[in-house]
C-alpha cells in the first residue's frame, strides 16, 4: 500500500487550495490535481502524492497553510492500492496525434497510420502514455524543431516510460541517451523500446540528475529534453547548460503557465537563450539555445 493526501469540498475552495499548495510544494516535486467528482452536487476533489517518508511533514504543512487560506477543508490520509493504474487508464484510450507522432496502445497496433510515425506506448508503471499535455506538447516541439535542426548528441533526460526517447530514435536513426532516476521507469522504458524495435538506438540508464558515468562519456549534447517538473527543472539548470552543447537545443516541459518566468530566469542566469514558448492544454513546453 502507499498513501496520499485527500479533501472534498466545493469547487472554490478546491481550486483555491490546489493553486496554492502547487505554489508552496512548487520545488518538492510531487503531484498534485483537483477534479470534480459529484456533478449535480457540486463536489470536488484534491489530492496530494508526495513520497511516503515526506507524507507526515506535508500533511502538518498543507492544513497550515489551508488554515491560512482560510478554506474549510479536512485534509485526510487515503491508502492507495498497489494497482498498476497507468496502464490499466491506458486501455481503450484513443490514439494521440502529435506533431508527426502517432501514440497508440497494443489494442491500437492494426489502425492505419500511414502518414505518421507510430509509437506504442504500454506505459507499466511509468510517466508518459503521451495522452497528456506535456508529453504530446514535446512530440509535437520535437517534430518542427529537427525539420531543420539535425543533432548528433541527444539527451532524454527523465526519460519515464520512454515515448519522447522511441520518437527520437525513430525520428533521427541514431543513439539517444535516456535517463531516469527511478529503475521502474527504466524497466518500463525498456520493455517500451522493444516493442518499438529502437533498442539499438536507445541506451538506457538509471541516472539522479547528471550522476553518472554517461554523461561525461556521450556529452556535451546536441538535443536535451527534460519533461519533468519546474523545481527540479530549476535547480538542474546549472548542470543541465554545462551539458548542451555549443548551439544545442533544450527542450522543457512538465511546466505550467505561472512558472514560466522563473524558469526562463534560471536558465538566463546561465547564458541560455529563450528561443519560443508553447502552450499545449494548459502546459508549457519551452526551447532554448545554449
Amino acid at each position: 500500500m502507499s498513501h496520499y493526501l485527500y479533501a472534498e469540498g466545493t469547487v472554490a475552495d478546491i481550486k483555491k487550495a490546489a493553486q496554492h499548495l502547487e505554489l508552496v510544494f512548487d520545488e518538492d516535486g510531487f503531484a498534485i490535481s483537483y477534479f470534480e467528482i459529484d456533478e449535480d452536487k457540486g463536489v470536488w476533489a484534491l489530492s496530494l502524492y508526495p513520497q511516503e517518508e515526506d507524507l507526515a511533514d506535508v500533511h502538518a504543512r498543507a492544513k497550515s497553510e489551508l488554515a491560512n487560506l482560510s478554506v474549510s477543508l479536512d485534509l485526510t490520509e487515503q491508502k492507495l492500492d498497489d494497482v498498476d493504474w497507468v496502464t490499466k487508464s491506458l486501455e481503450g484510450l484513443s490514439t494521440v496525434e502529435a506533431g508527426r507522432f502517432i501514440i497508440h496502445g497494443s489494442h491500437d497496433a492494426d489502425l492505419d497510420m500511414r502518414g505518421h510515425i507510430p509509437v506504442q506506448i504500454n506505459a507499466g508503471q511509468a510517466f508518459g502514455t503521451g495522452h497528456h499535455g506535456t508529453t504530446a506538447g514535446c512530440l509535437k516541439v520535437i517534430s518542427e524543431e529537427l525539420r531543420s535542426f539535425k543533432p548528433m548528441r541527444v539527451l532524454d533526460l527523465g526519460t519515464g516510460s520512454a515515448v519522447l526517447a522511441i520518437g527520437l530514435a525513430k525520428l533521427l536513426k541514431q543513439e539517444v541517451i535516456a535517463t531516469d532516476i527511478d529503475p521502474i521507469s527504466i524497466e518500463t522504458a525498456k520493455d517500451n523500446i522493444r516493442i518499438n524495435k529502437v533498442h539499438p538506438f536507445v541506451k538506457l540508464a538509471v541516472a539522479p540528475g547528471f550522476k553518472h558515468p554517461i554523461f561525461a562519456e556521450k556529452g556535451p549534447f546536441d538535443l536535451i529534453v527534460a519533461n519533468i517538473l519546474a523545481g527540479p527543472l530549476c535547480s538542474m539548470a546549472p548542470e543541465l547548460a554545462l551539458h548542451t552543447s555549443l548551439g544545442g537545443r533544450i527542450i522543457l516541459s512538465g511546466l505550467l503557465p505561472h512558472q514560466r518566468a522563473r524558469v526562463i530566469a534560471a536558465y538566463r542566469q546561465q547564458g541560455i537563450k529563450l528561443l519560443r514558448t508553447i502552450e499545449e492544454d494548459g502546459w508549457l513546453v519551452l526551447v532554448f539555445e545554449g
